[in-house]
């Protein structure tokens, strides 16, 4: 051990320093998670938008076909 550096090592300090190391894995483990959410949640709001359009759009060709209809 060197001079300088003469830290005292106890079984409850070392028990801290593990439980932080542990908390920042999880915190890690965490915002991946959330992360693979956010991704999930952003794919599954385009599609919504994709029916929404396509029903719309069916709606608004159904509403054309039935003015041609009626005017021919």
């Amino acid at each position: 051990m060197a001079s300088d550096d003469r830290r005292f090592f106890c079984a409850p300090g070392l028990r801290i320093d593990a439980q932080e190391r542990l908390t920042e894995v999880q915190f890690a483990q965490l915002h991946a998670a959330l992360s693979k959410i956010e991704g999930i949640m952003d794919r599954l709001e385009k599609r919504l938008w994709l029916t929404v359009y396509g029903v719309v759009g069916a709606i608004l060709v159904n509403a054309v076909l039935s003015i041609l209809k009626v005017t021919s």
